[in-house]
């Protein structure tokens, strides 16, 4: 009895020991099943990587535990895999969606592959992950929504990819993020406002992608924000002033944009903690801040390529830690005598290695203490400025030189010989100074030395034979000036010379030496218009890599060498203005020549009639009285080869000249009569010239040549996609436009082809028309493209609406469109857009329609010009072409309804065109500051209509000239007169084409009629 009272006495201790077993039983169970279930899941992961280089996933295997593979850490209790750590291994395959199932996963870093495919949404179930790492791969598709899940995300780091798409709005509950990384990606639409909620951000990276719209207000929210790179987007409007208040900031980058403005006066002041400032390639204006000497911790300053103007005072002594300083290509410069004293404040700033202030209006003489910036300096640009005086002396205490320009200044006195004691210098540019002396033989020490310009300077004395040790030259230009003696042979002996040699323009004389024959890798070589002599040496032959051989102008003689016959890649050939003799070679016919002079020498005998010499534009054989034969065009003689035919008397050759006068008299008044009979008709077709120029191939050399190397001479503007500049195509001395493309700009090779395929077949006297396009590499092994286009001397009508032209008085010349021109080029831009809308084979839409994209011919005849964001119709109604969402245009000009994501159509132009219209009439931009809120310029020109109209439009056209005068007087004695009609009908016409809704605008067609009738009453009247 008593036992079995101990025995229930026990009972209940007896009870929780076994449910304890139970339970421990069940949790050893629970956790075997999850963590076989992590192990599956890294197995599955394994499974889809195709390549592992270095053998990563070998432990992965039975023999281990998976905690004890390579790359997985695990909790000390649970054992389930915390961390995936298989960064720059060289892995090659995609993401396992079985890695969602890892639910104690903390951290993944698998950055630095070449994982393919798209993140799995099942991350989204990993509610622990804190960091996830897959920057640097090859990852597609958009960003997953589910992400937003892993609400305890502080990193997400997810650039250099190709992931596409929209920030997903979900994001806006990543509360606890603190780095976003999104850069080189091609991620699309605006930057979302909610990620200024996100105030737990100190990192914001979103560069080299194809956002579009403004910055968000709401960044001003991320108070511990310590770095913002917002570069290579296609961004506008102004950066909101709060965000220049941001204390913690570090880094500020949003250069490549389209963004505008101004900088705050207290910028460095608000900035305190700023190291990284990059602003380049934008459309700022107005000057630098002062204030921006007190931000001390700076250590990049670019502010390149934009519109900044006035003297600069930044004090930059206290910035010990400044390295690159890049201010070139704007407009700083006040014209003050102390103006380039921010340069002695430079010396104090000992890691300096970058200082850019070329392309600038700078003026004065450049301050001797430049020679005591640090010698850790590696570039320094100070080209394209008005600075003048000699080069200083000290000069080599800049050792560490790699680049060297001073192009384009006003630089007087000799080269300082202690130049030659650059031993780092890659690059030296001295060229269009007003140096003179003689070349110092000392330049020939620059053993690092692959380019080298000292071209349109006043240099005299030989060449210095010594720089033929320049063994890894590029290519050596010193033309243009008054060097004298003979080439000497030593130059030749960079055999591995790529570009080209330029001697032109100088007071050589001599033979070339025959071993020019070495230089085989060679493209160019231009001795022409010197005093050279002697026979042109058959060693040229050799240069098998030659595409422009340019001799001309000088006294050459003897007959031109059959080795030429080797040239296999030979574009131009220019010989003419020498003493050649003998046969035009029949070989000739054969290379693959665009240009061909041979004009103005004794070349004799039959011209053949194939290849280059069947096109009367390509050959040139002017000058030479004994040849005979070739094609109609040149007029030449029939050649005859009977050797028994006696010769004709003095007589008979008189007989028979004054007979040929008579009859080639008659030819050409019949000519004459023929021409003035069909000269209608041929204006309507495309003239030959206009249709061989469409047939010419350039090179990249051609280019580089025909704008003087891209010369910032013959800039005339710079756009979204790249630059244009003035160049001479050909030895004609055709003017053309150049435009080349940006290919570092995302969307510049799209813009290319689409442009490329617009011009491809359409023809009409409003259009720009292309010339040829050019699709190479450059000198460096770059992708490069351009297009050639007709020649505008009248510019772009953005500088006629908003010119500022300096005389050489320094006064202010303002140009003035009249009403009757503005309303000329109106139709001229009417016709334009109803050609393509309504008369090609397949409707073409612009969408980009601007007055900077309206460019004028010698007669103020409107062209409308770059096609690079042109839709066509069938891709646009084709259900498996992307939407027009991504559609890029220019703010102010762009229809509303592409702004909500409707298809691009022929109403978007239509209203682009009424802005421009409004524009014209008001000349006030879309994008004028006061237009704020609810008023735009449509608004603002509808409520003028019609008693106001006086109020709105632009006074040029009340005050200028006759014409306009007589209009001022009408609209002051007359309200209701027919030119006072004029003016509101312009103004109906432009709001009605840019009404709200697409549907009630008015049809392009309606408004050229409208527009022809105005002017019909306009010359009645005036």
């Amino acid at each position: 009895m008593r036992t079995r009272i101990c025995y229930l006495a026990h009972f209940p201790s007896i009870f929780l020991f076994c449910i304890t077993l139970l339970q421990a039983a069940i949790f050893a169970s629970s956790a075997n099943a999850f963590q076989q279930k992590d192990r599956v899941a890294l197995l599955a992961f394994k499974s889809m990587i195709s390549h592992d280089p270095e053998g990563m996933l070998n432990s992965w295997n039975d023999s281990h535990h998976f905690c004890k593979w390579e790359g997985i850490t695990c909790g000390r209790k649970h054992r389930r895999v915390t961390i995936l750590d298989l960064n720059s291994r060289g892995l090659i395959g995609s993401l396992s969606p079985h890695l969602g199932n890892l639910s104690f996963l903390r951290e993944i870093y698998l950055y630095n592959n070449s994982i393919r495919g798209e993140i799995p949404p099942e991350f989204g179930r990993l509610f622990r992950l804190e960091a996830l790492y897959l920057f640097n791969n090859s990852l597609v598709g958009k960003i997953p929504a589910n992400l937003s899940y892993c609400s305890r995300l502080t990193v997400l780091f997810l650039r250099g990819n190709n992931l596409v798409g929209n920030i997903p709005t979900e994001f806006v509950s990543l509360y606890n993020l603190k780095t976003l990384a999104l850069s080189s990606n091609n991620l699309t639409g605006h930057i979302p406002p909610f990620l200024g909620n996100l105030t737990s951000l100190d990192k914001l990276s979103l560069a080299y992608n194809a956002f579009e719209g403004n910055i968000p207000d709401s960044f001003n929210l991320l108070k511990k924000l310590e770095f913002l790179g917002l570069g290579s987007n296609n961004l506008y409007g102004t950066v909101h002033l709060s965000l220049y208040n941001l204390s913690s900031l570090t880094d500020f980058s949003v250069s490549q944009n389209q963004l505008h403005g101004s900088l705050p006066p207290g910028l460095g002041l608000n900035l305190p903690n700023l190291q990284y400032f990059q602003i380049s390639d934008n459309f700022f204006g107005g000057s630098i801040p002062i204030s921006l000497s007190n931000a001390s911790k700076l250590q990049w300053i670019e502010m390149a390529v934009n519109s900044f103007s006035g003297k600069l005072s930044v004090d930059f002594r206290g910035m010990n830690h400044l390295s690159i300083l890049n201010i070139g290509t704007n407009n700083l410069g006040s014209g003050e005598d102390d103006e380039m004293r921010f340069i002695n404040s430079l010396v104090n700033c000992s890691n300096l290695n970058t200082f850019v202030i070329a392309e600038n209006l700078f003026t004065g003489a450049l301050p001797h203490s430049i020679v005591n910036l640090t010698s850790q300096l590696k570039i320094l640009m100070i080209g394209s400025n008005k600075i003048y005086g000699s080069i200083p002396s000290g000069i080599s205490n800049m050792v560490n030189l790699e680049l060297l320009d001073m192009v384009g200044n006003l630089i007087t006195g000799k080269i300082r010989k202690e130049m030659g004691k650059f031993q780092n210098l890659r690059e030296l540019y001295l060229a269009q100074n007003k140096l003179s002396g003689e070349i110092p033989s000392y330049l020939g020490n620059l053993s690092a030395l692959e380019d080298f310009t000292l071209a349109n300077n006043k240099l005299s004395g030989v060449i210095p034979s010594s720089l033929g040790k320049l063994e890894h030259l590029l290519y050596l230009d010193i033309s243009k000036n008054d060097l004298s003696g003979s080439i000497p042979k030593e130059i030749f002996n960079i055999t591995s010379m790529p570009i080209g040699v330029y001697l032109h323009k100088n007071h050589l004389v001599g033979s070339i030496p025959p071993n020019i024959g070495d230089l085989t890798t060679i493209s160019e070589i231009d001795v022409s218009d010197n005093s050279l002599s002697g026979q042109i040496p058959r060693e040229l032959g050799h240069c098998s890599s030659l595409e422009g051989l340019y001799m001309q102008g000088n006294f050459f003689h003897g007959s031109i060498p059959q080795s030429f016959s080797s040239l296999k890649g030979i574009q131009y050939i220019d010989l003419s203005h020498n003493n050649l003799s003998g046969q035009i070679p029949q070989f000739l016919e054969t290379l693959s020549l665009r240009k061909l002079n041979l004009s103005f020498n004794s070349l004799e005998g039959q011209v053949p009639t194939k290849g280059i010499f069947a096109n009367a534009s390509g050959a040139s054989i002017a000058g030479n009285t004994r040849l005979c034969g070739g094609i109609a065009k040149f007029g030449l003689p029939n050649c005859t080869n009977n050797p028994n035919k006696q010769k004709i008397s003095r007589v008979s050759k008189i007989l028979i000249s004054s007979a040929s006068a008579f009859f080639g008299l008659l030819l050409v008044s019949f000519i004459i009569y023929c021409w003035l009979r069909n000269r209608r008709g041929k204006e309507k077709q495309p003239s030959s010239s206009t249709l061989e120029k469409n047939l010419l191939k350039v090179s990249y050399k051609s280019l580089f040549k025909a704008t003087d190397g891209f010369s910032s001479t013959n800039l005339l503007g710079v756009g979204s996609f790249g630059s244009v500049y003035k160049g001479n195509l050909d030895q004609d001395g055709t003017v053309v436009a150049i435009k080349i493309l940006n290919l570092q700009r995302r969307g510049a090779l799209k813009s290319f082809m689409a442009e490329c395929k617009a011009l491809r077949n359409i023809r009409h006297r409003n259009l720009v028309k292309i010339i040829t396009s050019c699709s190479s590499i450059d000198f460096q092994g770059n992708d490069f493209k351009a297009l050639v286009y007709e020649y505008m001397p009248n510019g772009s009508l953005e500088k006629w609406l908003y010119p500022t032209l300096e005389t050489e008085n320094n006064e202010v010349e303002v140009q003035k469109l009249s009403l009757l021109q503005r309303i000329n080029i109106g139709i001229d831009v009417a016709s334009a857009i109803d050609y393509l809308h309504h008369h090609c084979e397949e409707p073409i839409l612009h969408c980009d329609l601007k007055p900077s994209n309206v460019l004028l011919d010698s007669d103020m005849t409107a062209h409308v010009g770059d096609f690079g964001l042109v839709r066509f119709q069938p891709e646009i109604s084709n259900p498996n072409t992307s939407s027009s969402v991504g559609v890029r245009g220019t703010i102010g000009y762009v229809a509303p309804e592409y702004g909500l994501g409707s298809e691009v159509s022929t109403n978007g132009d239509v209203y682009s065109y009424g802005i421009l219209l409004l524009e014209m009439v008001t000349r006030k931009k879309p994008t004028d500051l006061i237009f704020e809120g609810d008023l735009n310029l449509q608004n603002f020109a509808r409520t003028a209509l019609p008693d106001q109209i006086i109020d709105i439009v632009d006074p040029a056209l009340l005050n200028d000239n006759e014409e306009v005068s007589t209009i001022n007087h009408r609209l002051r004695q007359a309200r209701n007169d027919n030119i006072i009609d004029c003016l509101i009908s312009l103004v109906r016409i432009g709001v009605a084409c840019s009404m709200e809704s697409p549907q009630d605008r008015m049809n392009i067609t309606d408004a050229l009629h409208d527009l022809q009738s105005i002017r019909k009453i306009l010359l009645e009247h005036i």
